[in-house]
């Protein structure tokens, strides 16, 4: 090892930058961490994961969300069935 390192070129921040993601502190209630990790260990996903697709599916922008469009068009098709 040397005695002295030149840092006058460092830049601070992560080695790796990661895209399409951002580190963040947030305090969750720990039953809502645990529920998320056990669903997560009985699926075999993360709980973080299980976490992002429950928040997208919330804000309406998961693969299993529905517009008003969507649901009047199946409001309509399903009423001509029982009309």
């Amino acid at each position: 090892m040397r005695k002295e390192y030149d840092f006058s070129n460092a830049v601070r921040g992560p080695v790796i930058p990661q895209k399409g993601k951002t580190r963040i502190t947030i305090y969750l209630d720990n039953d809502i961490i645990d529920e998320f990790r056990s669903r997560s260990n009985s699926e075999g996903m993360g709980y973080q994961t299980m976490m992002n697709e429950a928040l997208r599916e919330y804000l309406g922008k998961g693969p299993n969300s529905i517009d008003a469009k969507t649901l009047r068009k199946i409001l309509r098709e399903e009423l001509r069935k029982t009309g």
